[in-house]
């Protein structure tokens, strides 16, 4: 069996991860930073998913603890697609992806890893990101880690702000 090398990820595996929301402890945290937390604006926030599909793939949430599109109010609602557009707009700035997939996973069944609490994904594609791994290996290969990610979004925003 051939071994891939990734041990950024060690702090994932094995871990009890708690019955906590993990949107709400990252907004009760003042660590952006270290939570990969990448933008907090009125209703909504951004942040880096934990196991990404894909370099760059985001999670946007709105502030407030509601599990389903039909919950949110219009504010919410708008927030939510500005700063998604906003998102894209950066990814493409920095990592110049071919493509992107964007959607969400309304309940559990669905797919959504955290069913309480809504969110939007956002994940930049390119030729040839989808091979062999997943079908055969059931492993993705993700190249950069997430601090390299993150230094290079959080760059491109005050970069966004400087013009």
């Amino acid at each position: 069996m051939d071994r891939i090398w990734a041990p950024w990820r060690t702090v994932y595996i094995g871990k009890d991860h708690g019955s906590a929301c993990i949107f709400c402890e990252k907004l009760e945290s003042d660590r952006d930073a270290e939570n990969y937390v990448l933008y907090r604006g009125h209703k909504t926030f951004v942040l880096l998913n934990l196991y990404p599909y894909n370099n760059g793939h985001l999670l946007i949430a709105p502030k407030r603890h509601v599990g389903d599109l039909t919950d949110l109010d219009q504010d919410e609602i708008l927030e939510l697609g500005l700063v998604t557009q906003r998102m894209i707009r950066l990814i493409k700035g920095s990592f110049s992806p071919e493509g992107f997939n964007v959607g969400v996973n309304l309940g559990k069944i669905a797919g959504a890893g955290v069913p309480g609490h809504f969110h939007i994904h956002v994940v930049p594609r390119w030729g040839g990101d989808t091979n062999f791994m997943p079908v055969i290996g059931d492993v993705r290969v993700i190249s950069e880690g997430l601090d390299l990610t993150y230094k290079k979004l959080v760059e491109a925003m005050e970069n966004e702000k400087n013009k």
